[in-house]
């Protein structure tokens, strides 16, 4: 049976980073258990439930925020003590919030990730891992990408130290002391880990990821090699997995696996006999779910899903009956109870209502005194800016503690915004003068009152590169604007890959020239996403792309004064040859630049886009024959006399529509990159073809492979 789970909001701290709440273990058997939480106010609060109100057991003081939060103590006890992570120190406090622990690492950067084992710390910063024994140094690394998230299998069980990293270049590091063991290929930059079963599962060397888009999996992690256990694509297209826990929810006496995602949907999967992950619920959340606890907080011996979100909501989702069948003596005390509960709440919201009076109040005095410095309110954003492989578009998502008003979307490069289901806001467009001062996009979203999340999805073009800017007012008084901005890169549908088929026709572009390591790196990073801002450690780097459109491959190699790029696409070439000369020329930097062109390549690539073209022309096709197919179906009452390619076409007419309404951006785009290609073959040779760019576009509109390769052989 799939389990009823009712909604509970228990209170509201500050801001919340992700795994920043932790439930605290129960003094017996599905006791109600005490809520530990860190804010970016930099409190930590400990509250339990007691008569259907959250009592505080303690609250520190603000500083700086809270990163990450974990539970440790000495290894087979309750983990009770309370770690947080915060700057670059590491505080610890007792159940009954006594401090007795604060240890400054001297990191240059923030902490970001944190696991305790005992007396064993392992943390990371964006690049940098440390583990530290009894707050003394023992290993380090530098990673070549962003870390994550860190976690260590469990030494109580496997009584040897293995800790893994969660790279944003999806790799999962396994570490043995300071070094790699081995490394793991995961389907997307994984964001979160978590012990199997919240102890390594049968071996203890199971372990769950989550990515950033949306794809969860169980890899084991032995001594010599990974062996991959389960995989979950993200069909649905839901939100990127922020955190992870194992409860048994469903009370068959194994654990599930809850997961909280960014777009806030909280899920629950139970495990069948052949121990595969099956979805058993789910939850739409308003906001996203930072971190998430199976366990009882709201009454004994109901268990719950307790969850954080972004704004900082402590929620449950709990098996407790909202309706009870009852006698009349307890049908009385629940009235009664009811009773007090809607009068202390109208007590807190008449105390509430006094102190924004206040706090108006004192504003305006302060705004006109003399003296006054303009009081801009400050609010937080979490945003991500991500590329989609499936679809190649980029997301954006913007996050505000409060509620949304409106968000500007300017754009000084051509960009298509593309329809996004769960986004309710209405979109109005401005009318743009692209030539005189590049503003090429203009969109207002106008947000429902309670809006706290918006999700946009926009295409870019290869070659066009520029700024995105996202300008989001909040419905707070007085009225305040925050600024965010997005780089489109100039191979912006390019992604990460660590495998590609050498075995392509490459063509290739190779610069020489006075120029160091890190120059050359950070035109690279100019170029291409999904590059680490530091230069990696070492002489030369290799990294390995692929165009999530077209499906083409890109390898850079580069190390101080010299840089090779290969592709199958003659127009990453030339991109990437125009921009890199103009980069060196902006720094005054004398670069020789040789090309080698493969002209099977351009053949090639036009059979990579022969699918996609001639799916977009018969879609268009079949649109067409919609409305006469109806009519003939109206006509005869049934469809039993079409052939079945007719009877599927009307089957699937709402489909078609819908996917035939985005189809001009998509089919303009495939022209475009055909037009592009045939440009880029002859600049290589010195010709200028732009004249005869007209019959290319005859061409494509009456499409026929061969012919369009023949044109291209003989122009």
């Amino acid at each position: 049976m799939d389990p009823i789970l009712n909604r509970m909001d228990y209170l509201q701290v500050g801001v919340t980073s992700q795994k920043t709440m932790k439930l605290l273990p129960a003094s017996r058997h599905r006791a109600t258990q005490k809520v530990v939480i860190g804010d970016h106010d930099g409190v930590v609060m400990c509250f339990g439930m007691k008569k259907g109100e959250a009592g505080a057991v303690f609250k520190t003081l603000p500083g700086p925020k809270v990163a990450r939060l974990e539970l440790g103590g000495v290894l087979n006890t309750p983990q009770e003590k309370i770690f947080i992570a915060a700057a670059s120190e590491i505080r610890a406090f007792t159940k009954r919030g006594k401090q007795f622990l604060s240890f400054e690492t001297n990191l240059t950067e923030s902490i970001k990730a944190m696991h305790i084992s005992g007396s064993d710390l392992f943390l990371s910063a964006s690049y940098i891992y440390n583990h530290y024994c009894d707050c003394k140094d023992q290993h380090y690394y530098l990673s070549g990408d962003k870390i994550n998230d860190v976690i260590c299998l469990p030494v109580e069980r496997l009584s040897r130290i293995t800790p893994v990293l969660a790279c944003q270049d999806r790799v999962l590091r396994v570490l043995q002391g300071s070094d790699v063991m081995y490394e793991i290929e995961v389907p997307g930059p994984p964001t979160v880990l978590a012990l199997h079963n919240g102890n390594g599962g049968d071996s203890g060397e199971d372990l769950l990821f989550g990515t950033s888009d949306g794809k969860l999996g169980l890899i084991q992690i032995t001594t010599s090699k990974p062996i991959h256990k389960w995989e979950i694509q993200n069909e649905k297209k839901r939100g990127g997995i922020l955190c992870i826990d194992s409860f048994d929810i469903v009370g068959d006496g194994v654990k599930d696996l809850l997961v909280g995602r960014d777009d806030g949907m909280v899920e629950v999967y139970s495990f069948d006999n052949a121990n595969e992950p099956v979805l058993r619920f789910d939850q739409m959340l308003s906001e996203s779910v930072t971190s998430i606890q199976g366990g009882c907080v709201g009454k004994d011996s109901y268990d719950e899903i307790v969850v954080s979100t972004y704004s900082g909501w402590v929620t449950g989702l709990t098996t407790e009956p909202i309706h009870k069948e009852s006698g009349p003596g307890e049908e009385l005390k629940f009235n009664q109870e009811m009773q007090n509960k809607i009068s202390s709440l109208r007590n807190e919201l008449e105390h509430l209502q006094y102190k924004v009076l206040q706090e108006r109040e004192n504003y305006q005095q302060s705004s006109q005194s003399s003296k006054a410095k303009s009081i801009v309110p400050s609010f937080g954003i979490n945003d991500k800016f991500t590329l989609n492989k499936d679809d190649a578009s980029y997301s954006l998502i913007l996050e505000v503690q409060t509620a949304i008003d409106n968000v500007l979307i300017q754009s000084d490069v051509p960009i298509d915004l593309l329809d996004v289901d769960k986004n309710s806001a209405v979109v109005s467009f401005s009318s743009c003068d692209s030539e005189s001062n590049d503003n090429f996009l203009l969109a207002t979203y106008r947000c429902q009152a309670d809006t706290t999340r918006l999700e946009l999805k926009i295409r870019s073009i290869e070659g066009q590169y520029g700024t995105l800017q996202a300008y989001v007012t909040p419905r707070i008084q007085p009225k305040t604007c925050q600024v965010r901005q997005y780089h489109i890169k100039p191979l912006s549908l390019h992604q990460r890959t660590h495998f590609i088929d050498h075995d392509r026709p490459m063509n290739t572009l190779t610069l020489t020239g006075q120029f160091s390591f890190a120059e050359v790196h950070s035109w690279v990073v100019f170029c291409l996403p999904e590059v680490p801002e530091k230069p990696p450690a070492g002489e030369c780097v290799t990294f390995y792309f692929q165009n999530t459109f077209l499906d083409t491959q890109l390898e850079s190699i580069y190390r101080k004064g010299e840089g090779v790029f290969k592709s199958d696409n003659i127009s990453t070439i030339s991109i990437l040859k125009d921009v890199l000369s103009k980069e060196a020329t902006k720094r005054k930097i004398n670069l020789n630049i040789s090309y080698e062109i493969n002209e099977v390549s351009v053949q090639h690539t036009l059979k990579l886009i022969h699918p996609k073209l001639e799916y977009q022309l018969l879609l268009a096709k079949k649109v067409q024959l919609i409305d006469a197919l109806k009519e003939l179906q109206i006509h005869e009452g049934n469809m039993n006399f079409l052939i079945p390619e007719y009877r599927c076409i009307l089957e699937e007419a709402d489909h078609l529509q819908e996917e035939y309404k985005k189809q001009p951006a998509h089919l303009e785009r495939l022209y475009g990159m055909i037009t592009d290609l045939f440009i880029d073959k002859f600049k290589f040779k010195g010709t200028n073809v732009k004249t005869k760019v007209p019959l290319l576009l005859e061409i494509l509109d009456s499409y026929d492979q061969n012919a369009l390769i023949s044109f291209f052989d003989a122009a």
